[in-house]
């Protein structure tokens, strides 16, 4: 995912503009700038290392769209690092989901309108439509809602469906403010923190596959994120020798181990 590039970002799927109060807004504009601010602010001072990043060229190299999966605790980090790269993300047509949007759509992301729940199914339709246009697209595989770090079955679905391969990515970071009380422990990085992130192996589900193979490959995706998280998670109170133990795993040097 992070190294795929477009020549432009892809237009934003029309959904009916929800109604606002004119309080709401006023607030929506004033988050809007201070989220898209802050974002700029901050990403240009990262230090950031990519382990497996050879995971993400493989998907290049083959010229299919991907479908990039992430927690929801990741999404500040992810929106700098993947800016202007044409991804196309969901959100949500509620308050919280159109001030995202906004966000991410001014630093470059394309976005498709649907939900967790009601919406779902617009959702995966229109994120296959971006995927059939060329388009890469992202999930926040836990949100927007949670349980957190249990992965949803869109993404499985949706690779099912078009035949693109799914990537899981988790972003480390040296230092950073943890919002404990979140349901998703949201991450904002501090500034000038060291960042890594994780690529796993691409995940291909079969066209053909039943409910058997679903349930396998949702089970093969939930391992990798969880493995990304905890080698990302702990990647800042590693030695030298652990961390090239594990970019060796990463770049297929050495076997990685089972989940």
């Amino acid at each position: 995912m992070p190294e795929v590039s477009t020549s432009a970002t892809p237009a934003p799927e029309l959904a009916p503009a929800p109604r606002f109060t004119l309080r709401q807004r006023i607030l929506l504009r004033l988050i809007i700038a201070a989220g898209y601010g802050f974002i700029r602010l901050i990403g240009p001072t990262l230090r950031l290392e990519i382990v497996g990043v050879q995971n993400a060229i493989q998907i290049r190299s083959t010229g299919e769209p991907g479908i990039g999966t992430l927690w929801h605790r990741c999404i500040f980090t992810a929106a700098w690092v993947w800016r202007n790269r044409g991804v196309v993300v969901l959100n949500t047509v509620n308050f919280d989901g159109q001030w995202t949007r906004r966000v991410v759509e001014r630093l470059g992301f394309g976005t498709a309108q649907g939900s967790s729940s009601r919406g779902a199914v617009e959702g995966l339709l229109a994120m296959g439509r971006q995927l059939e246009a060329g388009n890469h697209v992202a999930f926040t595989i836990d949100g927007p809602r949670g349980p957190r770090y249990v992965a949803k079955p869109g993404a499985v679905i949706l690779a099912r469906r078009t035949g693109s391969p799914i990537s899981a990515v988790h972003f480390g970071l040296q230092w950073a403010l943890t919002f404990k009380n979140a349901w998703d422990l949201f991450q904002i990085p501090l500034p000038f923190s060291a960042a890594v992130m994780f690529v796993a192996p691409p995940i291909y589900v079969p066209k053909e596959g039943g409910p058997e193979v679903m349930k396998q490959k949702q089970e093969e995706l939930q391992a990798a994120l969880e493995r990304v998280r905890d080698a990302a998670e702990s990647w800042f109170d590693l030695t030298e020798g652990e961390r090239d133990n594990l970019r060796d795993q990463y770049h297929g040097r050495i076997s990685q181990p089972k989940s």
